[in-house]
């Protein structure tokens, strides 16, 4: 007895201190089974009112009315709350759940003391055993369902039992009959060991209930890790697809539509490249993070992978649209401080808007890229809203992609050559190729559409090594003062096999190494500059001369002339043009050609139009000009006849 007493102690400390949450679900389990709630209701409170009946004693009249009324109430609770929808956490946890157990206790002890009640009357009312016997073993019955069915709440349990079973064993008592006092002890017996046999139940029940929410909590977190990006915090694209089609599906018909910014940041390689990959990592998560704080509470903010962003906003119109997407470049461009150096960079953004841009995840996923690539061309720090008309764009590109792959073989492609001019204009010095596209089907293609594609699907290496060879056998005939200038991309510049390429070109053409310049731009060098050394030297172990194209356009330009092995020096169209009217660009163009004279580097002026800019040029005495000008690019036959003959010159004086 001493032991049931601690464990009634330990319960009532233990049942203060569990978790709202974990009452919540124990008082769930009280309504797990209605059928035996009504079960025994409807037959203690039939047995009841027969034996009330029978008796003709209006106590007990009395009581079983209310029995039957306590009955009723229960029934309707308990068939009520099958019905009812589970709550929602907030509420479970909250007053719901404390009104909601004291509704159920009141009507359970109420029921109880009503049975416990109705067989004491029985017991001191009435002498028929019949009678006594249905009411004590009809409470008693019900006291020992009692001790499994709400073991859950095992205060409300042990109440029901000893409201339901010790007027019983009043009753008995205080009939100073022998056996009536041993059905008491009995009784007694029989209370103590349920109790015993409900608190043993309710610990199994707490276990279990404990062992399945951890177990659903470490599910949960688990799940929410699968679902977050793990350098920045917010969601991965994973959770990104699953929110956003989520919000597509809740769209409805209402007036809101969804508008979906696909963000890729500009200049984020170059702070890798220049600070490494940690500097990149906090830029990453501080973009996140003033995102996510944003828009994160109303919206969905992702990373896609990389550099790339997606932010989901509920917008009215196009122009709330504009709006938000100009606070996102906003936010992305605020600084980021890291290891004591401030990193800035830009964002470019591609819009969708649901529904009128798409009504599935993947289409407006689609939307959004095209508008970003757009975004992406117009330069950086833009902002573009998905047309119908880049659709078009987009096929366009897919079938000339298409069209390229058999363009060597159907001889579509030709070259043409510019060429570049002594400072007096009459002698030619080398020739620019220049590949041009007449495509059966779509007629003549320009450059710059077409090279881009060609470097995307990868046929740039083929088309740049046919070049190599093209332009070596047609300028094997020119005079051996002319040499002929090449362009390089990217992917052509960093092929293993270039070399291999431009030493068949040689030998197949018979024409001399140092009459051969390959020409790349600052741009490329850009990307690796430890490859794009190593092809450079590679290069020029052959005797093939090298140039630096499109000078002055790039952010470090000066440190690629101590750093790379160039012969050449082209100096960029930009200042060109600006000769006659900026002074500062005359300066600059001097400032070149004299830092270049002292490297041992020719330069050549691209781009000259007008003979203003022409006569300023001779002044500052650079190497040569190509330009407008002086001659447009032309067949090979052309170049051919020019050489041979003497109009050259009137070229130069026209």
């Amino acid at each position: 007895m001493s032991g049931l007493i601690s464990r009634l102690r330990q319960l009532r400390h233990s049942d203060q201190s569990i978790a709202a949450s974990v009452r919540a679900t124990l008082l769930e389990s009280l309504y797990a089974s209605p059928q035996s709630l009504v079960i025994g209701a409807l037959t203690s409170s039939g047995i009841m009112g027969i034996v009330a009946y029978v008796s003709g004693n209006l106590a007990m009249i009395a009581c079983a009315v209310a029995i039957a009324l306590v009955a009723g109430i229960r029934v309707g609770d308990a068939l009520g709350r099958q019905r009812q929808r589970r709550p929602a956490p907030d509420r479970v946890k909250g007053s719901w759940a404390k009104r909601q157990e004291f509704l159920y206790r009141s009507g359970a002890l109420g029921y109880s003391a009503l049975l416990g009640t109705f067989g004491l009357l029985t017991l001191v009312h009435t002498d028929d055993g019949v009678l006594q016997l249905l009411a004590v073993t009809t409470t008693i019955g019900y006291a020992a369902g009692i001790a499994g069915r709400n073991a859950g709440r095992p205060w409300i349990a042990l109440s029901q039992l000893c409201f339901a079973s010790l007027p019983l064993t009043v009753g008995l008592i205080v009939s100073l009959q022998p056996l009536k006092m041993a059905l008491a002890l009995v009784i007694v017996l029989f209370v103590v060991a349920m109790m015993d046999i409900t608190l043993q139940t309710y610990g199994v029940i707490l276990k279990a209930t404990l062992v399945s929410r951890e177990k659903a909590a470490l599910a949960e977190h688990h799940a929410a890790i699968a679902r977050r990006d793990d350098l920045t915090g917010v969601a991965n694209r994973t959770a990104f697809r699953e929110q956003f089609e989520a919000r597509l599906q809740a769209l409805g018909r209402s007036e809101t539509r969804l508008a979906i910014y696909w963000l890729d940041l500009d200049r984020f390689k170059e702070i890798n490249d220049s600070f490494g990959h940690l500097a990149g990592n906090a830029l990453l998560a501080g973009v996140a993070q003033r995102l996510n704080g944003a828009f994160g509470t109303t919206g969905i903010v992702a990373r896609l992978g990389g550099d790339e962003f997606a932010v989901i906003c509920e917008v009215i119109q196009q122009s709330d649209a504009s709006a938000i997407g100009q606070r996102i470049i906003d936010l992305v461009e605020q600084p980021v401080h890291h290891d004591g150096r401030t990193l800035h960079v830009g964002a470019s953004l591609g819009i969708a808007i649901a529904p009128p841009d798409g009504t599935d995840a993947d289409t407006l996923l689609k939307n959004a890229d095209l508008a970003l690539y757009r975004a992406k061309d117009s330069g950086r720090g833009q902002m573009r809203f998905y047309e119908p008309l880049m659709d078009e764009k987009i096929e366009r590109t897919r079938d000339l992609g298409a069209e390229m792959q058999g363009a060597l073989e159907r001889g579509e492609f030709h070259l043409v050559f510019q060429p570049i001019f002594d400072l007096t204009g009459d002698r030619i010095l080398s020739c620019e190729t220049l590949l041009r596209w007449t495509n059966r089907r779509h007629g003549a293609i320009s450059p710059a559409e077409f090279i881009p594609i060609a470097e995307d699907n990868g046929l740039i290496v083929a088309i740049g090594s046919w070049v190599i060879r093209e332009a070596c056998r047609i300028a094997s005939s020119w005079p051996s003062d002319v040499t002929i200038a090449v362009n390089l991309s990217p992917i052509q510049l960093r092929s293993a096999n270039l070399p291999t390429v431009i030493m068949n070109a040689l030998a197949a053409s018979g024409f001399a190494a140092e009459r051969l310049e390959l020409e790349v731009t600052e741009s490329v060098l850009l990307e690796d500059i430890e490859a794009s050394l190593a092809a450079l030297d590679a290069i020029n172990r052959l005797n093939v001369r090298t140039t630096l194209d499109d000078f002055g356009t790039g952010y470090s330009s000066l440190s690629y002339l101590t750093k790379f092995p160039f012969q050449t020096l082209k100096i960029d169209r930009s200042f060109i043009a600006d000769l006659e009217q900026s002074p500062a660009s005359v300066a600059i163009v001097q400032t070149v050609i004299e830092l270049a004279a002292k490297l041992g580097m020719r330069t050549v002026a691209e781009g000259v139009e007008t003979h203003a800019q022409l006569e300023q040029l001779r002044r500052t005495r650079c190497d040569a000009v190509q330009g407008f000008l002086l001659a447009h690019p032309m067949p090979a036959s052309m170049v051919a006849t020019m050489l041979a003959g003497d109009g050259v010159k009137a070229l130069g004086r026209s």
